[in-house]
This record gives C-alpha cells, structure tokens and sequence, in this order.
C-alpha cells in the first residue's frame, strides 16, 4: 500500500539545518568585549549578545535549534544554545564578554559554561533573577 518510508535520525536531537541557517544569519559587526544575557526559564532558554550600547547582535534559543516541549527546558539544549551563540560571537571577533543571568531554570549554568567554553573570556557573572518583595498575590497550587 505504497512506499515505506526510511527516516534516519542523526545522533543528536539538534536539527542541522536550524543550526547552519542560524550561523549564516551573523552579522558582520566587529566587537572586542560583549554582554551576555542568558533568560532561563523552566520552559525554555534564551541566550543573547549585545554590544557595549545594549545592542542585540546575535541571539538564540532552545526552540529555535529545534528542540521542542520538555526538552527545551533541559540544560543540554541551553548548552547547545550558548555553542551557537558563541560561534556567532566568535565570528565577529569578541575576546571578552559580561555575563547577565536571569531566570531560575535548569539551563542557567550549562549555557554560560558552553559559551566560556569556545574560548571567550567571561569578564563578570551578575543574577538579575527578578525576586517579588511580596508584591502580587501567588498562584494558587496545582491540584493534580
């Protein structure tokens, strides 16, 4: 009743194409030091590069690559993430970075260590995680 069809999954979940098409898209913009901002929530992670000026130069994240429901949450996709972006950062030339974090998911820490790991030097590391001063009244819990 037709054709089978053969898929073959390479070894990992990130989809090469989105990658390739994620590198091809760096600007040509040449920076020596950068701020790194990495958002994590439990859902997701986003990194971003901007210049001196708060500039966004280059950006990605977990959804982005190709990583879809629970797994964009897990700290191996932000660490894929923080690869992609420094890549992209190594490409315009910065040597130096100050890192921002924000949020309280899985991938704070392994999307820093993988941008630092590709050779770029990380200059500061600041937590602007956002903390309610009892503010707003909380959810209610879950009843599952």
């Amino acid at each position: 009743m037709g054709k089978k069809r053969i898929v073959k999954k390479s070894g990992s979940s990130v989809n090469r194409g989105l990658r390739s098409r994620a590198l091809s898209k760096t600007s040509k913009k040449r920076l020596s030091t950068a701020t790194l901002y990495v958002h994590a929530t439990y859902n997701n992670t986003k990194v971003m590069l901007a210049d001196n000026e708060g500039n966004s130069v280059a950006w990605s994240s977990s959804g982005a690559l190709g990583f879809s429901g629970a797994k964009k949450g897990t700290p191996f996709a932000a660490a894929k993430v923080g690869e992609l972006v420094a890549e992209k950062a190594q490409i315009m030339g910065v040597k130096s970075a100050a890192a921002i974090i924000k949020g309280v998911g899985a991938g704070r820490e392994s999307a820093l260590r993988a941008f630092a790991g590709k050779g770029i030097d990380i200059i500061s590391i600041s937590d602007q995680t956002p903390v309610p001063f009892n503010g707003t009244r909380t959810r209610r819990p879950r009843r599952v």
